[in-house]
């Protein structure tokens, strides 16, 4: 069963820093694409940055320059290092899985990113 848990998140400043983790288990993770998404309160849930197994990045344009996507495949873990943050990025940060063999998606629970102006 695909379990998917995120730490890190919380009440900073504007111009701060956090790093986001999520901790899978799963028995292929190498394989599966892996993402950051945000979910704020009236807002649609926006991708926020995707890594495949092979370690290819992509990111939406607001978080460009500030945000980096990474993952430690040997421990099961992805991470996002937030710089620069501001408040536009509050939300509700989700992990989530891609796991083309089986063509289904996981998310976890999220955690919570505040930004103050």
């Amino acid at each position: 069963q695909v379990r998917l848990a995120e730490s890190g998140g919380g009440l900073v400043q504007a111009g701060g820093s956090l790093r986001l983790s999520c901790a899978a288990s799963s028995r292929d993770f190498s394989a599966a694409i892996m993402a950051w998404y945000r979910q704020t309160p009236g807002n649609q849930r926006e991708l926020v940055a995707r890594i495949t197994g092979g370690g290819e990045t992509m990111y939406v344009n607001s978080v460009k320059d500030r945000f980096t996507i990474s993952r430690v495949n040997d421990k099961n873990t992805l991470y996002l290092q937030m710089n620069t943050l501001k408040p536009e990025d509050t939300g509700l940060y989700v992990c989530n899985m891609y796991r083309a063999s089986v063509d289904r998606n996981y998310w976890g629970q999220g955690t919570q990113v505040t930004v103050s102006s």
